[in-house]
């Protein structure tokens, strides 16, 4: 699992701003073709049961507007199963999903929600959208996705974010070895949550990470420097990261 590293740009919070007024400016799919213009790889938006961002009708545009592939964050629902099996995106990524949170909370329950969720994902798989778990840094997780049958993870990078010192230390730690670990076993490893530019690299580093997913972050940054601008810097820091490894790995 070598590469380059993939960048999906998740454009939630573009709907975000969007609705805090309604109408229709900012458009998400506007920033999605603007995404790509930047350097991205792929497209997320997270469909929420509250539809407090994203809506249905983004989700449609979307599948029928941009040319990246779409990364549909979804909770594991008999409703966002059916909008999945209709939009066709390139890959679903199911996630934890709780009414009252602001943001995602923490990873999926691969282990405890095994007989809920292996028929979902089987379902998916049937209709050829290659499916994720969003999970943490954790091996019993990970055995249990390999179990279920979802080809790729993410790994939370939530708590690594917000840790500073000797415990983002210790959180990075964990998920160096939780994505050697996917690896060793046949999954493709993802990562994304709160990342930003003083934080992306070390995890742009790790060499069995494929794809970084970053969203709140650059639609923040973009309100000082614009969203292409914002996405070019990271796509930058990602390169440069994956550059020092490849370099270490020829030298040795």
């Amino acid at each position: 699992m070598r590469g380059k590293l993939r960048l999906g740009v998740n454009i939630d919070h573009v709907a975000t701003i969007r609705n805090a007024r309604g109408g229709l400016h900012p458009d998400p799919v506007r920033a999605a073709k603007l995404a790509a213009t930047a350097g991205a790889d792929g497209i997320t938006a997270h469909l929420r049961e509250d539809r407090r961002h994203i809506s249905d009708f983004d989700i449609e545009r979307l599948s029928r507007e941009i040319d990246l592939p779409l990364n549909f964050e979804m909770a594991a629902t008999e409703e966002m199963l059916a909008i999945a099996l209709r939009a066709k995106p390139h890959a679903a990524c199911i996630v934890p999903e709780k009414r009252e949170e602001r943001t995602t909370e923490g990873g999926l329950d691969a282990v405890g929600g095994h007989n809920h969720l292996k028929p979902m994902i089987a379902r998916l798989t049937d209709a050829g959208i290659r499916v994720s778990l969003f999970i943490e840094a954790d091996k019993r997780q990970l055995d249990a996705a390999r179990t279920l049958g979802a080809p790729v993870i993410e790994i939370h990078t939530g708590a690594y974010c917000e840790a500073q010192g000797a415990e983002r230390a210790q959180h990075l730690k964990r998920i160096v070895e939780a994505a050697a670990h996917a690896e060793a076993i046949g999954l493709e490893c993802h990562a994304g949550h709160g990342l930003a530019y003083d934080s992306v690299t070390p995890i742009a580093a790790i060499p069995s990470v494929m794809e970084l997913n970053i969203g709140h972050f650059l639609v923040g940054e973009a309100i000082f420097i614009g969203l292409e601008a914002a996405i070019s810097r990271m796509r930058q820091a990602m390169d440069e990261a994956r550059g020092v490894v490849a370099s270490k790995a020829g030298a040795r």
